[in-house]
């Protein structure tokens, strides 16, 4: 079973309920936050497994929009 817990605000209780989670069903926890990975304050593990990843930043293709607007719409639908 894969449990996933998330929010696109913060502040809502992601840590505490996946931390909870995690103890109760004696699970993996993989805490995936790139703005407060902070699920090992509460776990207080003896081994911690660092993974530095990189994220490529999207870009426009100027020569191949068509300044239909579509991009926009999508990027406002996400905030």
């Amino acid at each position: 079973m894969n449990i996933a817990v998330l929010s696109g605000k913060g502040g809502t209780g992601k840590t505490t309920v996946s931390t909870n989670l995690a103890l109760v069903l004696n699970a993996n926890y993989i805490d995936c936050d790139v703005e407060e990975p902070n699920g090992f304050i509460f776990l207080k593990p003896s081994d911690i497994n660092k993974k530095e990843v990189e994220v490529e930043n999207p870009f426009i293709d100027y020569a191949k929009c068509t300044h239909c607007g579509t991009v926009l719409v999508f990027a406002n639908s996400m905030l």
